[in-house]
């Protein structure tokens, strides 16, 4: 059975996942006494440390996106060398076939700059084996096996290229899922630990309480400060 997609069960930026992760961390240990009388030990919060900083040290998407960008672009670069080497060869075959001919056609580079990578790829390799199958004919305006065999090696560094590209494709799909999945594990701890915080706190200490209030975003943040700041005011 195909695993389906991962979603995230927080909607703000994992760096702030963290970084209240580890506020709420702070908080818990100088709360530690009334947290033991929850059953949360001080391993348990050392354990939800440690994913922290294992979560902290995953890369990010920006950092896979700059990975995928620089195959592609060698990628890019790699299919021009292979369509600058058929033109090269088919600007020979035009002068001993008109490219209204059928031994023309049959190179079947018609349209090559719309080609997709795959297209491309198995057009290469057309144009190498039918231009050996007609060395003999096309000999005289100078198609050899240097020319051929330069779009053979055009061919091969294109695949590898498209190869590396799309290995790298998949690495950052892998890379995000498991960093949702550990995100994910991450806010459950951090809504277990804060429910817990706010449930010591909810009848005594109303600054300690907000303490342990996950902000989905930096607006409410400052709406809390706002709202804080002005209670103070009124007293």
């Amino acid at each position: 059975m195909k695993k389906q997609p991962s979603h995230r069960k927080y909607n703000f930026p994992d760096a702030d996942l963290y970084l209240q992760s580890m506020e709420r961390i702070k908080y818990a240990n100088r709360d530690k006494e009334q947290f033991q009388t929850y059953g949360y030990s001080l391993e348990r919060l050392k354990k939800f440390k440690a994913m922290c900083d294992k979560f902290r040290g995953l890369p990010d998407d920006d950092e896979l996106v700059g990975d995928q960008m620089v195959v592609t672009d060698k990628k890019y670069q790699a299919a021009e060398k292979l369509k600058t080497a058929i033109r090269s060869l088919m600007t020979r075959v035009a002068m001993k076939f008109n490219n209204r001919t059928g031994r023309y056609r049959k190179f079947g580079t018609a349209k090559m700059g719309d080609m997709t990578d795959a297209q491309l790829l198995f057009c290469g390799r057309r144009v190498a084996r039918v231009a050996r199958q007609q060395i003999d004919f096309l000999a005289e305006v100078g198609v050899n096996e240097n020319a051929i065999q330069r779009v053979t090696d055009a061919c091969r560094n294109f695949e590898n290229a498209l190869n590396i590209q799309q290995d790298k494709v998949a690495d950052r799909d892998i890379a995000v899922e498991r960093r949702i999945d550990q995100g994910n594990v991450l806010y459950d701890e951090l809504v277990v630990l804060c429910n817990i915080g706010k449930d010591i706190w909810v009848e005594t200490d109303l600054a300690k309480y907000e303490n342990y209030t996950i902000y989905e975003s930096n607006n409410d943040q400052k709406i809390a400060r706002k709202e804080k700041e002005k209670k103070t005011n009124d007293k």
